[in-house]
């Protein structure tokens, strides 16, 4: 998503740098934290994110435990059907959900202000899941506009209308923003 930016985007593996814990109590909380990680493994600047899924009926729930809603060691399917699950004692009418991701660049490890960026994808939650695109939550994610699920949808839509690429070009525009100031 970041092909043809002027800057050179080095995945943090290729500097083995640890997953941090994520103790913050919010998504922009948890992506600094990954970004303040990043960023003293390697002395450069650091992209992070933090994203999750939120039902409004569900009090946002899983939000901010997304990926860990099962427990610990849980897999993304283990997750998917204990949300679905939940999903089925909800009426009809109130199965809204929204994908949720904060995008933050740090500077450095002491940059006190960072660069913040939110997308939203706004939903419903389905209890049959449907598609092989995507990861997570995608298959019970329906948007009712397309008349497809998130795991339905090609990568190149996923990457336009997700609230993961809206997140990634609000934050390139601050960071173009700051490069020609």
């Amino acid at each position: 998503m970041l092909q043809g930016h002027p800057s050179e985007i080095i995945s943090q593996g290729e500097f083995n740098v640890p997953e941090v814990e994520e103790t913050g109590l919010t998504f922009i909380e948890n992506a600094i934290l990954k970004a303040r990680n990043a960023t003293r493994y390697t002395g450069l600047p650091a992209i992070a994110d933090d994203s999750g899924i939120e039902l409004p009926a569900l009090n946002g729930r899983p939000g901010i435990y997304s990926a860990r809603y099962a427990g610990a060691g849980a897999s993304d399917e283990d997750n998917l059907y204990k949300l679905i699950d939940e999903v089925k004692t909800l009426p009809e009418g109130s199965r809204q959900a929204q994908f949720v991701c904060v995008m933050v660049l740090l500077r450095n490890a002491e940059d006190p202000v960072p660069l913040i960026a939110e997308g939203i994808w706004k939903g419903i939650a389905i209890t049959e899941p449907r598609g092989t695109n995507g990861f997570g939550y995608d298959p019970m994610f329906y948007l009712p506009q397309r008349q497809r699920t998130s795991a339905e949808l090609s990568p190149g839509v996923k990457n336009r209308i997700s609230h993961r690429g809206q997140a990634l070009r609000k934050l390139v525009k601050q960071i173009n923003t700051l490069l020609s100031d």
